[in-house]
């Protein structure tokens, strides 16, 4: 506190920010405002013009992307939700590296999810697009960090950007008036030199504080945001539906809705509810084919093991190797091999080839990648491979090793039941000293400057690293409790965070979509999994990228799948039967509009009238239709489990490229009539 006889103009943050309310008075009756202050210092302003405005108000973590030497002058900016913007100009005009650029922006990131956790704590970014946002501050110097934030909102789309500010530079507030729609500052003295100058008291704002002030406007969020409640009955219901859902067609503009909800995040989860159905890879393929091409994506993480779908990765690169798409798809031979060797999957990775041969770079080419562990032998004989036309020592040593494995047979269950049981010594110490022992070479095998050296060594390094996962994983798949599966998870989630870092590092920028089982990407906190204490990738992802990411479901009402009777057993044409009485299936059907998008990220009665726990149908590789309400539903709600659900009433079987004897039988399913 200051202790001089001066008159300031503002007492407090707080004192500034009533006295800047009363210049915004004319925003009081517009509806779509977001208004977003720039923590620390504008909080208690912008704490003072929501309770005005009888609005919430949130934050806008921004991070200016100084030029190296130069760090005041901006070449760009990167805000919460992933945002990020370069000026691609200016970055050549200085003749800037890739190298200097991407060690700034891994710097900022840093900063930005640090403030994250702090203060998010889970809750997504507000959404802006469209929408009239006051940007907020306790004042503004040089204006860099301002200039950043209007510019992210442009890029975001935001409808229209109002600075406010209680004191700026006119030659600050000159320039924003040009970046902005509108500024509102209330004075601009001259001289300036300092926004401190002029506060009575400009102690710093702790963290505390923030978090105290972003609570006090909850109250306003939850009135303002509640949804108004629906009657409770089916027909109210359904009519809610009617009214919210978007009708799929097969036109080209379906999945606009979808595109615009996605934004600028760079984790997408798209689900499906069986591991055999045609529309569901259809549909996947289209939705990512459009995230690549419209919003950037540079790879796509499949429920697959992780050596057999890098064959895949290195074919739709034009690497070495399998010289046709059905070719790089041969490794995978492992039950259930048709949910990668289909005919769905075999004309996405055509068109993923065709794509990146067209592409103006290699860093604007997309990868597929696997996220799961199953292959033990496998990624251990990748990684003898690489060393041994690196550093034949070294594979020496790894064999030497991994050969503690090769007591228990080719089949890692053995292992599992053996060292689960106690009847014979685990092999952690040998799995895990390998890991160490290929990190620790890292800065020699990658000497050898280059992409395709980066790219080989983190292929073996993720081998190693799940070798090491997946020998927990079969000691622990045996146990009654639920540590298999969530140890499992963890491996994928563990996958998909490497993969970005690996993406933002070496290709410059990491945008993921995800395709797994719904009861991989759903929130399982919102299902009977929670109650289990089991968790999953949908809810790691939630939790660790709470506003870069997004889950997308799929449900089906009846129709055929491609399934087997029992593990290991071969693959059939199955009759899928309808959906259950209570279940969000029958729920959908009775909709009576036949496919159909719906955004769950909306308040409306809609969304509102999922929030109660119904049945939700899972097949998996194996489909007991004879024990359908035991083997395959579950309790969930759906508005919390996923962001968006698409809906495809009658569905079919997805077309192995192996067909057997018992797929080619031709199997009809149930009739139904539609909405009933």
């Amino acid at each position: 506190m200051k202790t001089s006889s001066i008159q300031y103009p503002f007492a407090t943050r707080s004192d500034a920010g009533r006295k800047l309310a009363g210049a915004l008075t004319d925003f009081k009756g517009v509806e779509d405002i977001v208004i977003l202050a720039l923590p620390r210092g504008g909080v208690p302003v912008a704490a003072e013009i929501a309770a005005m405005l009888d609005k919430p108000f949130d934050l806008l973590i921004v991070r200016k992307l100084g030029v190296p030497g130069h760090e005041e002058v901006a070449m760009g900016a990167i805000a919460s939700g992933g945002i990020r913007v370069l000026s691609h100009d200016l970055i050549q005009r200085l003749g800037l590296t890739k190298n200097q650029v991407t060690a700034t922006i891994a710097r900022e990131t840093a900063e930005v999810v640090r403030k994250e956790q702090i203060y998010f704590n889970g809750r997504p970014a507000p959404e802006v697009t469209g929408r009239t946002v006051i940007v907020v501050d306790d004042g503004i110097a040089t204006g860099s960090t301002m200039s950043a934030a209007v510019a992210l909102l442009r890029h975001q789309q935001a409808r229209r950007i109002v600075v406010a500010v209680p004191i700026a530079p006119s030659t600050t507030v000159a320039r924003l008036r040009d970046e902005a729609d509108d500024v509102v500052v209330l004075m601009e003295p001259k001289p300036f030199n300092s926004v401190s100058q002029w506060y009575e008291d400009f102690s710093q704002i702790t963290d505390d504080e923030v978090r105290h002030l972003l609570a006090s406007t909850s109250a306003i969020r939850e009135r303002n945001h509640r949804p108004s409640a629906p009657t409770a009955s089916s027909k109210s219901i359904l009519d809610h539906l009617r009214k919210h859902v978007r009708p799929l067609t097969g036109a080209k503009e379906d999945y606009d809705d979808l595109i615009e909800m996605i934004g600028n995040r760079s984790v997408v989860l798209l689900g499906e509810a069986s591991h055999g159905t045609h529309e569901f890879y259809r549909e996947r393929a289209e939705i990512t084919k459009r995230l690549i091409v419209e919003k950037g994506f540079n790879a796509v993480a499949v429920e697959a093991d992780w050596p057999d779908a890098y064959r895949v990765n290195r074919f739709v690169r034009s690497e070495p190797g399998d010289n046709e798409s059905v070719e790089s798809l041969a490794g995978f031979e492992r039950f259930p091999s048709w949910m990668w060797r289909n005919a769905d999957v075999l004309e996405f990775i055509g068109w993923l080839r065709n794509h990146n041969e067209n592409v103006h770079s290699m860093d604007r080419q997309v990868g597929f990648y696997g996220l799961d562990l199953y292959c033990l032998h496998k990624s251990i004989s990748e990684v003898v491979a690489y060393l041994e036309h690196r550093d034949p020592v070294e594979a020496a040593k790894a064999k030497a090793l991994y050969s503690c494995m090769d007591r228990y047979g080719k089949d890692p269950q053995n292992y599992g039941i053996m060292v689960g049981k106690g009847m014979a010594e685990s092999c952690r110490t040998e799995v895990i000293q390998q890991l160490w022992d290929l990190r620790a070479k890292e800065a020699a095998y990658l000497a050898k400057n280059g992409q395709a050296a980066a790219d080989e060594y983190f292929f073996a390094e993720q081998n190693a690293r799940l070798v090491k996962n997946a020998e927990q994983y079969y000691q622990k798949m045996f146990r009654s409790d639920v540590s298999s599966w969530n140890q499992r998870d963890e491996h994928m989630m563990e996958t998909l965070v490497q993969l970005l870092a690996h993406l933002q590092s070496h290709h410059g920028s990491a945008k993921v979509v995800v395709w797994a089982h719904n009861s991989h990407i759903g929130d399982a906190r919102a299902t009977a999994m929670g109650r289990h204490n089991e968790y999953n990738l949908g809810q790691l992802v939630r939790q660790e990228f709470p506003t870069q990411s997004r889950l997308v479901g799929f449900t089906t009402f009846a129709g055929t799948v491609t399934a087997a009777s029992g593990w290991h057993l071969p693959a059939e044409r199955k009759p899928v039967r309808m959906g259950l009485d209570g279940s969000y299936e029958q729920l959908f059907h009775q909709v009576g509009i036949p496919d159909f998008y719906l955004d769950l990220t909306h308040s409306n009665p809609a969304v509102e009238a999922l929030k109660t726990t119904r049945l939700e149908r899972a097949i998996g590789v194996v489909y007991r239709p004879e024990t359908e309400r035991r083997s395959h539903y579950f309790d969930a709600c759906i508005s919390d489990q996923f962001d968006a659900v698409i809906h495809f009433d009658l569905t079919r079987a997805v077309e192995p490229l192996d067909q057997t004897t018992q797929w080619d039988k031709d199997e009809l399913p149930e009739t139904f009539p539609i909405g009933l």
